[in-house]
């Protein structure tokens, strides 16, 4: 492998870059498509998996007295219960992540808001999936119903940000969106 050497003497190898030659889509689910990318990475083809997903919304509900309004469902990939913020997928691919998380809030919680404040942008897969989650903050909830799909069981709960915290740093909560949520609103709006 070829090498060049750095500022401090050090050598590091010369990198080239990945170059994708072909993609073909393998399957077409419901929220996911998967895709077989063929690239060529340092002179080598190699194929890759690649799943698209349209982007999605979630949103930290906060309560009048400073807690979390968390959801418990069961998710089939995990074959158990998980504890979460409420979140859901984009309807279309075009639609705005704050139109989703407005919409997500009112069908998981039963709540809704007047207003929802960015907080955080992340991709939860970068290996293999281009997922990308806007997470808002919702304030001054108003009481609504839930709109829950025919298929989704979804029971709401109170937590406070220090039972979160428990939750994470034990390892019993183990949802990227929601842990990267709730450390980031602790930090941001309670430290």
């Amino acid at each position: 492998m070829e090498q060049t050497e750095r500022k401090d003497g050090m050598k590091k190898p010369v990198i080239e870059p990945v170059t994708r030659l072909d993609r073909q889509l393998k399957y077409t689910g419901t929220i996911l498509k998967i895709y077989e990318d063929t690239v060529i990475a340092n002179g080598h083809e190699a194929h890759w998996d690649f799943i698209h997903h349209d982007g999605a919304a979630a949103v930290i509900p906060v309560t009048d007295e400073g807690k979390i309004l968390m959801v418990r469902q069961f998710r089939n990939a995990l074959n158990r219960e998980t504890l979460e913020i409420p979140a859901g997928k984009r309807d279309d691919p075009n639609e705005p992540t704050i139109q989703c998380a407005y919409r997500e809030l009112e069908e998981e919680t039963g709540y809704r808001c007047e207003k929802l404040e960015y907080l955080m942008s992340m991709n939860t897969t970068v290996a293999f999936c281009d997922e990308f989650i806007d997470i808002y903050v919702a304030r001054n909830l108003i009481p609504s119903h839930q709109h829950l799909d025919e298929d989704e069981v979804i029971y709401v709960e109170e937590w406070t940000v220090e039972e979160l915290e428990e939750q994470i740093y034990s390892g019993k909560m183990t949802d990227a969106k929601t842990t990267a949520a709730i450390l980031a609103y602790a930090r941001k709006y309670l430290r």
